[in-house]
């Protein structure tokens, strides 16, 4: 996957602006995935909180963080609104979307995976966790992205 065309795809989301779809491929600067198995379970929460807490560092690189689990928009919203959430938080309900980006388990269970796509749609960072108490770090993600720059090159 790494070196290659993102797949592209459009889901629906909860934004702070309101509900909207998203696509990729209309994207014009770095974009995280932060694909996460559910809205308000413990290691979910504790890993999207923090990236909220350390959004700066990846908008000061011109990257934007999307969300995506397989929970409906009112989830992500509620979601959204207990823990001050303001990044996109997309809907797969189907897990399409996980599967694509390896990030479908065993019985079609959603993982954890984060995937850094550049500017151009390609996949420049991909890490499923194996067990799904673990997370990558914003400084890892923030590194990633800081790496596509041309003057880090």
């Amino acid at each position: 996957m790494l070196d290659r065309p993102a797949p592209d795809f459009t889901l629906p989301a909860w934004t702070a602006e309101g509900r909207t779809t998203l696509t990729l491929s209309a994207q014009t600067s770095p974009v995280v995935l932060a694909f996460y198995p559910g809205d308000d379970t413990p290691v979910c929460t504790r890993q999207l909180c923090s990236y909220q807490d350390d959004l700066g560092m990846l908008s000061d690189l011109g990257a934007v963080l999307w969300g995506i689990s397989s929970q409906d928009l009112d989830s992500h919203e509620r979601f959204a609104a207990r823990r001050g959430l303001t990044f996109p938080l997309l809907s797969d309900e189907d897990k399409a979307v996980h599967a694509l980006y390896g990030a479908k388990g065993l019985m079609g269970l959603p993982k954890r995976a984060v995937v850094v796509v550049d500017a151009a749609g390609v996949v420049r960072f991909h890490h499923a966790s194996q067990v799904g108490l673990t997370y990558q770090d914003s400084a890892t993600i923030a590194s990633v992205v800081k790496g596509l720059q041309p003057e880090s090159r």
